[in-house]
């Protein structure tokens, strides 16, 4: 495959910084960005790379069950860890900087495992992308001390994408993905059941066949965003009315279509403006 030469200089520079840090811990959740991430680290680190993922209700089981295949595929050393976000201070009130209480309290884990194991460099996997959006997880990452190696080199999901492609992986064409917490509008209390409801209302889409897809909780409503493929599908009556079925049995007593579509960080936009503009900060 064919890359412009400014997407060749950034892989390349990837791995040669990756190849300074001797050994590594990457905080690995399974999705495309980090599944390209530690796979260029093994490539260069070899068996001094460990992948950490948090077992936590704000992802799906399927993306663990991922993350512990690849790993096994890829003779990666991986450690799972619990993680109880609801139990931190301030995030089930979903406010404005939930992901900064999350990430913090993740990378907090991740570098006392690193520290216990003598590894002085922790990643993340957020890339060029990212810095577009509201992202209070930055300052976590700033915070702990941790590296941000795609972002570093300014590779963008469009460009991670066509180079795991390149690769090989799995990953290259998976939708792509953002914690449940992030589908509650800022202010919505977070419990576990409902992000099992979430949970379940997303995985019924999925299995339909409809790919890039969020389900939105406003209440008793659920807002569905999804991409042209998904509105295509949208179109059958029949499965809209299955649709609704499954999601009152859910607990929804309505369900609607969203018309502007999927987007990343749709929930920040009904964040002031000033909020947003705040340069640190994961999808929303």
């Amino acid at each position: 495959m064919h890359f412009p030469k400014t997407m060749q200089i950034k892989y390349e520079r990837l791995r040669e910084n990756l190849y300074q840090l001797k050994r590594l811990v990457v905080a690995f959740s399974g999705g495309v960005d980090s599944t390209f991430l530690l796979k260029i680290a093994h490539d260069v680190l070899k068996n001094n790379v460990v992948a950490i993922t948090a077992q936590s209700y704000l992802l799906p089981k399927r993306e663990l069950n991922e993350a512990v295949t690849f790993t096994k595929n890829n003779k990666i050393e991986h450690v799972v860890i619990n993680t109880e976000e609801l139990e931190i201070a301030g995030f089930p009130s979903n406010p404005p900087h939930r992901c900064y209480l999350c990430k913090s309290a993740l990378l907090g884990k991740i570098r006392n495992i690193a520290n216990a194991r003598k590894i002085e460099h922790i990643a993340e996997a957020s890339n060029a992308d990212d810095e577009r959006d509201y992202r209070p997880g930055f300052q976590a990452v700033q915070e702990c001390n941790a590296l941000s190696p795609l972002r570093q080199v300014g590779l963008t999901k469009k460009e991670i994408r066509q180079l795991s492609q390149e690769q090989g992986l799995p990953t290259w064409n998976k939708q792509s993905f953002a914690c449940l917490a992030s589908r509650f509008p800022y202010g919505e209390t977070i419990t576990q059941a409902r992000l099992e409801q979430i949970d379940s209302a997303e995985q019924f889409l999925l299995d339909f066949g409809l790919q890039q897809v969020r389900v939105r909780f406003h209440g008793n409503l659920a807002r569905i965003e999804t991409d042209e493929d998904g509105y295509r599908q949208l179109y059958d009556f029949e499965l809209r009315k299955r649709i609704y079925a499954r999601f009152r049995e859910i607990g929804f007593n309505y369900a609607a279509i969203d018309l502007t579509g999927y987007r990343t960080g749709s929930m920040n936009e009904t964040l002031p403006h000033c909020i947003t503009q705040q340069p640190e900060g994961n999808e929303v």
